[in-house]
């Protein structure tokens, strides 16, 4: 919303929390969920954001039908595959260590190695992860980066990979990554 230059109350939500409200508005209880000022409730990021590329044409995020909006799209995948490939360790970990499972644990840090391999590579020498224009794939890419950074500080994803590290660095000077970066007791 901030890209699309939309007014919009970022509110952040613990929804493992006893107290959480967010089933209220999105009967899978997860996040990202848009409350619209009709009452109305968009949920799953890929969602609200097609749908908030419509409202303006400024910052368009998603390419027009065709080649391009399909790569943007795998760009959007892979990179909420490795969120979900994180969140599945984060929470693997929080069982009772009798009951982890590390091959679990380690298939999920196969995910993530092979996925910044992949990215690593197509980003190659690219401003973005579309070349020259910046897409909805960098907003995605640089989610999922400064997610590792936030609850896999020991990973050390950059080494090897000069350029996401490149494109990380360039995506969290902009407004949006600053304003929306959670607080460091999350």
């Amino acid at each position: 919303m901030a890209e699309k230059k939309l007014d919009y109350r970022l509110e952040l939500e613990n929804v493992w929390s006893s107290d959480t409200k967010i089933q209220t508005y999105n009967p899978l209880g997860k996040v990202p969920c848009l409350l619209m000022d009709d009452g109305g409730a968009l949920f799953d990021s890929r969602v609200i954001v097609e749908y908030l590329d419509t409202l303006s044409p400024v910052a368009r995020l998603i390419p027009q039908p065709g080649r391009d909006r399909a790569a943007v799209k795998c760009w959007e995948a892979i990179a909420d595959g490795v969120l979900d490939a994180c969140v599945a360790i984060v929470k693997e970990k929080q069982r009772p260590s009798a009951q982890q499972s590390s091959d679990w644990i380690a298939r999920q840090y196969g995910k993530i190695d092979a996925s910044l391999n992949a990215m690593d590579l197509s980003l190659g020498n690219h401003a973005y992860c579309m070349g020259v224009n910046y897409s909805l794939g960098d907003v995605a890419v640089g989610c999922a980066l400064g997610y590792l950074d936030f609850r896999f500080a020991d990973l050390d994803w950059r080494a090897g990979h000069d350029n996401l590290g490149r494109l990380f660095d360039k995506v969290s000077t902009r407004q949006s990554f600053i304003d929306t970066t959670p607080p460091a007791s999350t």
